[in-house]
């Protein structure tokens, strides 16, 4: 089995032409066809400035998250 992704148009006659290479035998084959939807006309490119910004500060400031602290008396 080989998988090959590539992006395609459509056009108004709703028809697909996909070239193969040279290596794939002719004859009957099994072929599935994924529509995943319209691509973006810009595709995004993504910048650490896009993530969203949470806040994470400690649950206590004297909170030091030390073993004894995390566990209780029997270490669980």
């Amino acid at each position: 089995m080989k998988t090959f992704e590539t992006t395609a148009v459509v056009g108004d006659d709703r028809k697909v032409t996909v070239q193969l290479p040279p290596d794939v035998a002719p004859g009957p084959h099994r072929i599935v066809v994924v529509l995943e939807g319209p691509l973006s006309e810009q595709p995004h490119n993504w910048t650490i400035n896009d993530w969203p910004v949470h806040d994470a500060a400690l649950v206590a400031p004297d909170f030091t998250m030390r073993r004894e602290e995390l566990y209780g008396d029997d270490e669980r």
